[in-house]
């Protein structure tokens, strides 16, 4: 039997939800037009999880990680976005990002709240491979969206490939296949000399 009461509190959390489409990052899209959104970011990062699971060593559960990667950045609806190389923002990131989880799955039925709670709170932790993999995903996708996007992002934060790449360590060493595919994306910004340090010579 449904439970229709449920209904209008599911869909009010979807209306909630839509203002993810509304918080933006600091990498630009491909055409550099405009930055790039969260939902635009997830749905991508979820096309790389999906599309590269079965390139891995190692086997994933590709349901239950693409679970994390679609609640994984939902709180910044309230705590707003915390760009890679901010330093002082990455100080009280997970405060502000645990003080938005609640009020924010807390607008879905109990069952729910714990669950998707559940979800966010595993990809935090990073401990198990699914967490682990959309970790990895999650900077893969963003380090391509800056390759597709001409390098912009590093430019105008000066970001440099030897920064790029500590900050990228263990997304590079979750797995070969990730490490080949972060090392053509790699090859790539340097042929087309994307990297501030190789315009400025």
């Amino acid at each position: 039997m449904i439970d229709i009461t449920r209904l209008p509190t599911i869909l009010h959390f979807l209306e909630t939800i839509d203002q993810f489409k509304t918080i933006y990052r600091l990498s630009y899209i491909g055409e550099q037009s405009r930055h790039e959104n969260d939902a635009e970011h997830t749905w991508h990062m979820a096309m790389f999880a999906l599309l590269l699971h079965q390139e891995l060593s190692i086997e994933i559960d590709i349901e239950h990680t693409l679970k994390l990667i679609l609640t994984h950045d939902l709180v910044e609806i309230y705590a707003g976005d915390t760009p890679a190389y901010d330093a002082v923002g990455h100080l009280d990131k997970e405060k502000r990002e645990e003080q938005a989880a609640q009020p924010l799955f807390a607008q879905l039925p109990e069952d729910m709240h714990i669950q998707i709670y559940g979800w966010w709170r595993e990809f935090e932790e990073g401990r198990t491979p699914e967490a682990r993999y959309a970790h990895a995903v999650d900077k893969l996708q963003a380090f391509a969206q800056n390759v597709f996007a001409q390098g912009r992002t590093w430019h105008e934060n000066g970001v440099t490939a030897e920064k790029s790449r500590a900050y990228n360590r263990s997304a590079r060493e979750f797995d070969p296949a990730l490490t080949q595919a972060f090392e053509l994306l790699y090859q790539r910004a340097a042929d087309k000399q994307l990297w501030p340090e190789q315009r400025q010579s």
